[in-house]
């Protein structure tokens, strides 16, 4: 007797656990998620709706975001001493070096102001920085 309820315990251990998550599915998919109208809904899988992988960013742009958050944090001052130890680090940096310090000081202006963002101008990337001030005043 030991033996066939043993036998039994243990086809039913394998058995179940199928059993269970196959009509747990189907319960799943029956569902109506909208709630709005009086039809039955069905959860359907689509490989047409899958998430694409993001595309890498650009190192400048990456570059760009940092120091525009470091301006917001501390102050355009700092923002482009690090631009430019940057681009002497990385050259090839360099030739997106005036369109990021244009956004820095578009951005010092809408900061802190016209007149105190122009204070933190400085020779970095051919005054591309004071350019940006200039243009969004």
């Amino acid at each position: 007797m030991t033996h066939t309820a043993r036998r039994i315990g243990r086809s039913l251990a394998l058995v179940l656990p199928v059993v269970l998550v196959l009509s747990g599915t189907l319960a799943v998919t029956s569902v109506p998620w909208a709630g709005g109208g009086s039809q039955t809904q069905m959860l359907t899988a689509s490989s047409e709706n899958v998430s694409v992988r993001a595309k890498p960013r650009a190192p400048q742009d990456i570059l760009r975001d940092k120091l525009l958050a470091e301006l917001q944090e501390k102050d355009p001052g700092v923002a482009l001493t690090h631009l430019q130890r940057t681009v002497e680090e990385r050259p090839s940096l360099a030739k997106h070096c005036m369109s990021i310090a244009r956004a820095l000081g578009k951005a010092a202006v809408q900061h802190y102001g016209p007149v105190r963002a122009q204070t933190f101008s400085r020779p970095v990337c051919d005054t591309s920085y004071a350019a940006g001030v200039a243009h969004e005043s």
